[in-house]
């Protein structure tokens, strides 16, 4: 079951993580005078931070967190990975990607910038290594009873 949870959760955390990562990084340019480097409103750049902050959070459980199931940051790191291969393939068709999926304007410039350089993908490399660590898959002896048909021992009769 938390394998099962796990598969319907990581399809679902892929657009947010991506849209996450877009709307920070487009708030956040959006609120910078490119000339001088000065915050021009205060208010947009500390909320584009808390965005980033947000998906940092959600992408930091989604690494460390033993109980969840591998599949949660499994999907998204193949999601993230497949768009960024598929940009060094064919770069102006996967970055065209973005202008079929609402909303448009400025978060699919950002998702292009971030496809272009290379985070997508690193967000993509971490969480799939780290789906991979052994601690992750638990086995019948660890003591988590789950996805398996697994049954204690009988208690030996004293």
């Amino acid at each position: 079951m938390r394998h099962a949870f796990g598969f319907l959760l990581g399809i679902l955390l892929t657009p947010a993580l991506a849209y996450g990562m877009g709307w920070g990084f487009a708030r956040s340019r959006a609120s910078v005078d490119a000339a001088d480097l000065a915050v021009t409103d205060q208010t947009q750049f500390y909320g584009a931070y808390a965005a980033m902050a947000a998906v940092g959070l959600v992408i930091g459980i989604l690494v460390v967190a033993r109980w969840i199931s591998p599949f949660v940051s499994m999907l998204p790191a193949l999601g993230l990975l497949s768009w960024s291969v598929w940009y060094v393939v064919e770069p102006a068709r996967a970055a065209e990607l973005v202008d079929r999926f609402p909303p448009s304007g400025e978060l699919d410039a950002a998702l292009q910038m971030l496809l272009s350089t290379g985070l997508l993908a690193l967000v993509g490399f971490v969480l799939f290594v780290t789906a991979w660590a052994p601690y992750r898959w638990p086995h019948p002896h660890d003591g988590l009873e789950d996805d398996y048909d697994y049954r204690p021992p009988p208690r030996a009769r004293r």
